[in-house]
């Protein structure tokens, strides 16, 4: 279901599977599933990545811009890298798969109506590139963020043209917004890149678009070496994207690739964002998930709790 309906998978088009040592398993299955259609496929393993964000090895890089349909289940992203880039720019439909498991692909997001999804993802993301200003609130804390000239993106999870790109299982409407623009603080409680779901949730400070500190995750703090990369460089830490879950199927579970689908959350990442419109390539790219938030788009109220307005 997954190549021929979201992946639009023909005939005469030849699908490169890109996994590594961690997600073989998966890289495996849909290597097989696309034998079995009689598609020409393509299985390509590297090791783990270090970082989600981090560039995949030259081979790889070089294989993805030659296929139809480059489908990486890899256990760090490579959704916002050079690679994935210039492969899409190629004319490469790139469908990338980050963290994914044999049990999300057996419930939740990746078993979601994905015409549905694909209206809302598209609905939301023409008012992300109309909107000037966002707004994040959440336990008494507020993020402001500037949106102003940049593009949203929409990720619904079906990918029929040449150069589309993005996540499966999918449903976020997203934007880089402005490096400089952001400042406040954030209350992530949901999930973050690099340690999972949170048993207590991190404060992250920004002053002009750059983090200055999380509580929890600084030197002092329990989470302080899976967020370290974060205060490396200062292209690290700085604001990359503002996202919206627009997948009624999909639930928290820890996986990034699924937490920030989750129909009604916001999530915000640091690092890279040069893949969708921004202008900071970083060694990283980390997202973190706020659940039940309240979101003004040019003080408009998009979502309140929670809830889409």
């Amino acid at each position: 279901m997954i190549l021929e309906t979201n992946l639009a998978l023909r005939a005469d088009e030849t699908l490169l599977v890109v996994t590594d040592d961690a997600t073989y398993e998966v890289g495996l299955l849909f290597y097989t599933a696309a034998r079995t259609l009689g598609r020409s496929a393509l299985l390509m393993q590297m090791p783990e990545g270090r970082v989600s964000g981090e560039e995949p090895p030259a081979a790889v890089a070089a294989a993805m811009k030659a296929a139809d349909v480059a489908l990486c289940p890899t256990a760090k992203s490579i959704t916002h890298t050079n690679a994935r880039i210039a492969a899409a720019q190629a004319g490469t439909r790139v469908v990338t798969m980050p963290s994914i498991t044999m049990d999300m692909l057996r419930d939740g997001a990746a078993c979601a109506d994905y015409a549905q999804v694909e209206r809302i993802t598209h609905a939301l993301t023409e008012r992300l590139t109309k909107a000037r200003t966002a707004r994040i609130e959440k336990g008494g804390r507020v993020l402001t963020l500037d949106l102003a000239d940049r593009n949203g993106v929409a990720s619904p999870g079906v990918y029929r043209e040449p150069g589309a790109s993005g996540n499966f299982p999918s449903g976020e409407a997203y934007i880089a917004p402005v490096e400089k623009g952001a400042s406040g603080t954030v209350l992530i409680d949901g999930s973050m890149v690099g340690i999972g779901l949170l048993p207590q949730p991190l404060v992250a400070h920004l002053e002009q678009g750059c983090l200055t500190h999380i509580e929890g995750g600084n030197a002092d703090g329990p989470y302080a070496d899976q967020l370290s990369v974060l205060f490396d460089r200062p292209e690290n830490g700085t604001i990359a994207e503002l996202g919206i879950g627009t997948n009624e199927c999909a639930k928290l579970c820890g996986i990034i690739l699924e937490d920030e689908k989750i129909y009604g959350t916001v999530h915000v990442a640091f690092g890279t964002n040069t893949s969708f419109g921004g202008t900071t390539k970083a060694d990283c790219h980390l997202d973190g998930i706020v659940l039940a938030p309240t979101l003004y788009l040019d003080d408009e109220c998009i979502i309140r709790d929670g809830e889409f307005q």
